[in-house]
This record gives structure tokens, C-alpha cells and sequence, in this order.
């Protein structure tokens, strides 16, 4: 193992302030050779180094498109895409020209696991196509590894969805999508499945990110406290 890479692994612990993580998760991803890493739980975001690894996340997440929706649970090694440019046309259009447009040419999805369960992916993406090296590869599991239990140890309690989704922090950046989902639900009539569809699509359209719409959503639609 590299130097770099035991360095990280050795010095991420539970008590890290919010800006020893965000600094961990941006070195973690220089350090595997990648622009930028995200993590998802249970199609939670619930950590990113940079605004554009949360991006492809969110857009994964709005389209229903990209590497880490199709992750299957048994699968136990890295997926790579070394070069996006050629599913354009095949297995993920929309998505693969939103990441072109944001200057991904790479991406790469680990499992997340807590012993033999998968719990969420970590993608990591790249501004040049080409493969990872087989020592990328192994250093990026033992990297989602530590993050699934910094993720643990810093779960957060209670309501958080009035948090801001900031890099290197631990929270529930989507409970004000579920939350809006319920809202257009009970609005429309429709089930909740299509209420998120609906509030995808706007996302899409807008150009905003999924949470950004949410936010919208409920501030209109909900009776505000005057006090």
C-alpha cells in the first residue's frame, strides 16, 4: 500500500471535525487518482468530496440512470466505465451526456459494505477516460470501507433535513425529497412512486439539483408559521 493511502486510512478517526472530513475526502480521492468521490447509503448521499461527485450522484438519482443505480448487491469489485463517451447512445444516454457536459470522461463505482451486507456504493469519477490500476482498484475498496464506517460511527440523529449538503459531512441530504415527495402525492392524488417522478422531472427540467426542487416544492406548498 502506498504511503498516501495508509496515511489517509491511519488518520481518518470518529471524532474528525467537519473540516478534517472534508479534507480526508478530497486527499482520499487524489489519492486513488480520481477528480472527485461520493457515497450513497440506501440512495442516500451521505458523503462527497467536491460539488461535482454530489452532482453525479443527484443525477443518477433524478434519471435512474448511471453505474452505481445498476450495482448489484453480489457484485464484490470496483465497476469502471473508462470512458463514458461511448454509452452516449447505448446503456445510459441521458445521463452520460449530463456527466460529458460536466467534463466527466470516468467513472468508477465500489460496493459499500459493513462486513458480508452491502449497504450503498462510492463512485468516483475522472476528467480523462482510461482505466484504474489493480492497485487503485484495491486501494479505492479499502477507502469505501473506512467511509462506510465513519458513516456509521457519525449517523446522524433526528431531523436533518434543514442541513445544508456541505463536502465531507455525514447527513441525510434527501429527507426534504422524500418529504416533497409525500407533498405532491397527497396534492395530486397519485402514488408516491409517481410523485417522485414527477418531482425528478422537474429537477431535470429546471436544472437544479434534486434537493434544490424539494426544497422548492415544500416551501410552496406548505402552510408556513407566520411567527
Amino acid at each position: 500500500m502506498s504511503s498516501t493511502v495508509r496515511e489517509l486510512l491511519n488518520s481518518l478517526h470518529a471524532a474528525a471535525t467537519d473540516e478534517e472530513r472534508r479534507s480526508w475526502a478530497a486527499a482520499s480521492a487524489r489519492a486513488l487518482g480520481l477528480g472527485g468521490i461520493a457515497v450513497t447509503l440506501v440512495q442516500e448521499l451521505v458523503w462527497f468530496s467536491d460539488a461535482t461527485s454530489a452532482r453525479i450522484e443527484d443525477l443518477q438519482f433524478i434519471l435512474g440512470q448511471g453505474p452505481s443505480r445498476l450495482f448489484r448487491e453480489d457484485e464484490r469489485e470496483v465497476r469502471e466505465v473508462p470512458d463514458l463517451g461511448r454509452v452516449l447512445t447505448r446503456q445510459w444516454p441521458q445521463f452520460a451526456a449530463e456527466a460529458e457536459a460536466l467534463g466527466i470522461a470516468a467513472l468508477f463505482v465500489w460496493p459499500v459494505r459493513i462486513g458480508a451486507v452491502q449497504v450503498g456504493t462510492m463512485t468516483g469519477y475522472r476528467r480523462a477516460p482510461g482505466p484504474l490500476t489493480a492497485l487503485q482498484s484495491t486501494h479505492g475498496r479499502l477507502v469505501a470501507d473506512a467511509l462506510a464506517q465513519q458513516v456509521l460511527n457519525r449517523w446522524p440523529k433526528g431531523d436533518t433535513g434543514a442541513a445544508p449538503a456541505r463536502a465531507g459531512t455525514v447527513g441525510l441530504h434527501r429527507a426534504e425529497v422524500h418529504q416533497a415527495t409525500g407533498v405532491l402525492s397527497e396534492k395530486l392524488g397519485v402514488t408516491l412512486a409517481e410523485a417522485l417522478d414527477r418531482l425528478r422531472a422537474q429537477a431535470y427540467a429546471s436544472g437544479e439539483s434534486l434537493s434544490e426542487t424539494a426544497h422548492r416544492v415544500i416551501q410552496r406548498e406548505l402552510p408556513h408559521d407566520p411567527n
